[in-house]
C-alpha cells in the first residue's frame, strides 16, 4: 500500500468521536499531487502525507488528555506568543526563536507567524471578549520550517506549525493570515462545541474555521463585507497553479482547476453535496456548503461581517446548544434563532433566506 492509500484508509477509518488533525490543505489535493508523473511534484506530496499521517497519530495522544480551559489571569487580555523553528527537520516544537518580548527576527516567516497569531488573538478579544483559543488566555505557540518542502500547515492541540511550501505548488505557509487563523479557529472549536471530525458535523467544523479565518483576514484589512474577497488561502497558491485561493466561499467549486491538483471540487448547495468515504466523509468538500451560507448571510446583511455575521456564528458556536454532531440543518437553526435573539427580525430573516438558498431547511 503506497502512502496515498495508507492516508485514505486512516482518513477514512476515523470514527466521528475520534480527535482528527485538522490541516488546511485537503487530503484530496494532496493525493492528486502524489499520483503526479513528476518527482519534483509527487515526493513533496507523499513526505507531506507520510508527515502527516504521524502527526495525526499523535494528534490523537493529545487530545485524549482532555481540553479544559484555564482560569484568566491578569495578563489574559494580551497575546503571549512563542515562535520555534523546527530547522526543516519533522521534530516539535524546535529551537526557541522569538519570545513576546522580543523585537522582530530577521526569518520572515517567524515575524510573519507572530504577526498572524497576534491578529487571530486580537479578533477574538476585542469582537468577543474571549482571551485567547481557550477564552483564558492559552499562550500561542508555533513552529515554522517544519519539515523539507512541506505542503500544510496545521494546528496540534498545543500549537501552529507551519511547513515552507515547495515553492512551485504552494509558497510559504506563514504567508496568508486567514489559514492562521482558521488552523487557530480548530482550538477554539475544541474549547467549545467540539464538533466531531465526520460528515456534515465535520464540515461544520472546517466551516466554523473557515469562517473566523476569513473574518481575521477581514478585521485586520478593514474590509466590508463587500469589498472582501471571501477567498480562503488566496496568496498560498504558487506560480505554477492555474486557481486563485484553496477555497471560495462566495463561489464554492472556482477557486483553482489545475492540471496537476485537480478541480476544485465544493459544491454550493445540498443538491451537490459529495457522498464519500474520503476525507472523514468529505469534511473539507462540503463545508462548501455552510461556508456560502455565510458569504450570503454576510452580505445581505452587509457592513462589516465580524459584527453582525461573525457575532452569530460566534454565539452558536459558543453557546452550549450546538451538538458534537450537528448536522446542517442543525447548526442553521441554532444561527437563525441566534441572529433573531442578538439582533431582531431583520437578520433573522436574512439568515433564513441564506440557508435556503443553499437547499438546507432548519429542523
Amino acid at each position: 500500500m503506497d502512502l496515498n492509500d495508507s492516508a485514505k484508509k486512516a482518513t477514512a477509518s476515523a470514527t466521528p468521536n475520534s480527535p482528527v488533525f485538522c490541516t488546511i490543505i485537503p487530503p484530496h489535493i494532496l493525493d492528486n499531487l502524489a499520483q503526479s508523473d513528476d518527482p519534483a511534484r509527487h515526493e513533496p506530496a507523499r513526505r507531506t502525507l507520510e508527515h502527516d499521517h504521524v502527526r495525526r497519530t499523535l494528534r490523537r495522544e493529545i487530545a485524549a488528555r482532555g481540553l479544559t480551559p484555564g482560569e484568566p489571569d491578569a495578563g489574559a487580555d494580551k497575546p503571549n506568543r512563542t515562535i520555534y523553528d523546527a530547522e526543516h527537520r519533522a521534530h516539535l516544537p524546535g529551537k526557541k526563536v522569538r519570545s513576546e518580548s522580543d523585537g522582530p527576527s530577521q526569518d520572515a516567516s517567524v515575524n510573519r507567524a507572530h504577526a498572524g497569531l497576534g491578529a487571530t488573538f486580537e479578533l477574538y478579544l476585542k469582537i468577543y471578549g474571549r482571551k485567547s483559543i481557550d477564552g483564558a488566555g492559552l499562550p500561542l505557540n508555533a513552529t515554522v520550517h517544519y519539515g523539507e518542502k512541506y505542503d500544510n500547515a496545521f494546528w496540534d492541540g498545543e500549537r501552529m506549525v507551519f511547513g515552507d511550501g515547495d515553492n512551485d505548488l504552494f509558497r510559504d505557509f506563514t504567508i496568508p493570515v486567514d489559514v492562521i487563523g482558521h488552523e487557530l479557529t480548530h482550538g477554539v472549536t475544541q474549547y467549545t462545541a467540539n464538533l466531531d471530525y465526520q460528515g456534515q458535523s465535520g464540515a461544520l467544523n472546517e466551516s466554523v474555521s473557515d469562517v473566523f479565518g476569513t473574518l481575521i483576514k477581514q478585521y485586520a484589512l478593514g474590509q466590508t463585507a463587500e469589498q472582501a474577497d471571501w477567498l480562503i488561502g488566496a496568496d498560498l497558491l504558487g506560480p505554477n497553479v492555474t486557481g486563485t485561493a484553496l477555497r471560495s466561499m462566495k463561489a464554492p467549486g472556482t477557486a483553482y482547476d489545475d492540471d496537476v491538483l485537480g478541480k476544485d471540487p465544493q459544491p454550493a448547495a445540498m443538491k451537490d453535496y459529495v457522498h464519500t468515504t474520503d476525507d472523514n466523509g468529505g469534511v473539507h468538500i462540503n463545508s462548501g456548503i455552510p461556508n456560502h451560507a455565510f458569504y450570503l448571510f454576510a452580505t445581505a446583511v452587509g457592513g462589516k461581517a465580524w459584527e453582525r455575521a461573525g457575532q452569530v456564528w460566534y454565539d452558536v458556536l459558543t453557546g452550549g446548544n450546538l451538538a458534537k454532531d450537528a448536522q446542517f440543518a442543525d447548526f442553521a437553526a441554532l444561527t437563525i434563532a441566534a441572529a433573531h435573539a442578538r439582533f431582531g427580525a431583520g437578520e433573522h430573516e436574512a439568515a433564513v433566506k441564506a440557508w435556503t438558498q443553499v437547499g438546507i431547511t432548519p429542523k
